[in-house]
């Protein structure tokens, strides 16, 4: 052997095979540690965190991972396939009709999108493998224009953000129904039919488009106050009250130290309360832990009742663990 040789490391072999699995999150810190590190890496969908920062574009996620998880998606699937429109989970429509697929309870499934007479007609038609419970829906252009989703301009008004403010504006006509009428037809007809067939794998969520829509009436209500909107004088404001007597001020003694009201931080939160429901030995338990929190009022007065939801998935996840029927 040559004394001068470079000595050549031995590294191991790069071995092949093996199977590829998801990292499922089994409790809400899992969760919220999945959700953190998704935002962290700018991988969370913009639909998601838009005009959101910190704990709430977290809680964005947390919500899309939590509520795929209830339907068996698996966290990466969930983000894609949810979007989250006035702080309700909604799914594409690909997403819904992915869900459905995965559930295994379909013995098929097709969409598409034909003309009738000169008119589109998107349709849907699906069969239950385990009740034998078929279903075919239509939903065809003339139902488009009646429900004032047919494009019949080329700009819509809408709500776009200027100088820091949302105002109203007439904008370019861009939306999905526009560009895409078969593809949007046929997913309008695929979420009446797959939500009448499939509503216990579905459990009542949306179609984000229809979820969209939803929204963007209850955003229309009450934009111009009635008495503007028919040129009547608005009616005068009733007097106020007489103010009660000024209560006598008790000074308090003077302390060493002011008192710090302690940050209230959203994980913490509900991982304690996570935490705390593990000891529960019974519902009785429980039901006490779960007043003392009061997790419904907190999460509202800290601003964060988009989570209340989430609290409550907390309970039950731990009812079910203490069921008889698991072993509790």
């Amino acid at each position: 052997m040559n004394a001068h040789a470079p000595e050549v490391s031995r590294l191991p072999a790069i071995a092949g095979g093996g199977n590829v699995m998801a990292i499922i999150p089994q409790t809400f810190e899992d969760t919220w540690r999945i959700a953190r590190a998704v935002f962290v890496a700018g991988l969370a969908p913009e639909a998601l965190v838009k005009g959101k920062d910190g704990d709430d574009a977290i809680s964005a996620v947390a919500v899309s991972i939590m509520s795929g998880a209830e339907l068996g998606l698996k966290p990466m699937v969930s983000l894609r396939s949810f979007t989250v429109i006035n702080g309700k989970p909604a799914l594409y429509g690909d997403g819904l009709i992915n869900v459905v697929r995965q559930s295994g309870k379909v013995s098929y499934l097709r969409t598409g999108c034909d003309e009738v007479n000169g008119q589109l007609v998107g349709w849907c038609e699906a069969k239950r493998s385990d009740t034998g419970e078929d279903k075919r829906v239509e939903f065809s252009q003339s139902d488009a224009v009646r429900a004032g989703l047919w494009p019949t301009s080329a700009t819509v008004r809408r709500k776009v953000w200027e100088n820091n403010q949302q105002v109203w504006k007439d904008v370019p006509n861009d939306t999905p129904w526009a560009r895409f009428p078969q593809r949007m037809l046929a997913w309008r007809a695929a979420g009446y039919c797959l939500r009448e067939l499939f509503g216990d794998v579905l459990g009542g969520i949306r179609d984000e488009y229809e979820a969209r829509e939803i929204a963007d009436v209850e955003d229309m209500r009450d934009v111009t106050p009635p008495a503007v909107a028919e040129n009547k004088p608005t009616p005068p404001k009733p007097p106020k009250p007489p103010a009660p007597p000024a209560a006598k001020t008790i000074e308090a003694e003077p302390q060493d130290k002011p008192v710090e009201t302690a940050e209230f931080v959203l994980g913490d939160f509900l991982s304690e309360i996570e935490t705390a429901m593990t000891s529960a030995k019974d519902e009785a338990d429980l039901e006490e832990i779960w007043n003392d929190f009061d997790a419904p009022a907190v999460l509202e007065t800290e601003g964060h009742s988009d989570m209340i939801e989430a609290a409550f998935s907390i309970k039950t996840r731990r009812l079910a663990q203490l069921s008889p029927l698991n072993g509790g």
